[in-house]
């Protein structure tokens, strides 16, 4: 388990604790685990998917550091 922060310009999105993330990347949709090494990308159209909610972006990026990630998106409305 890790801690997942995902932020938009209007709100915190989501703050707590999950066992992976999946989000699109600009080359290919990738999933993040416990243990990921650290990691900067930029993010892509499409959705990101934790514990089962699905939220659909417009793009942002992600980082991943020491089982801490913290994604910056642009919603889609």
């Amino acid at each position: 388990m890790f801690q997942l922060k995902i932020v938009s310009p209007e709100r915190i999105e989501f703050a707590g604790t999950v066992e992976s993330v999946k989000v699109p990347g600009t080359m290919g949709n990738f999933e993040i685990l416990t243990g990921h090494a650290p990691i900067i990308s930029t993010l892509g159209k499409g959705v990101v998917e934790y514990d089962g909610t699905q939220l659909e972006i417009l793009g942002g990026f992600v980082s991943v550091k020491k089982d801490e990630v913290s994604i910056c998106v642009e919603k889609s409305e």
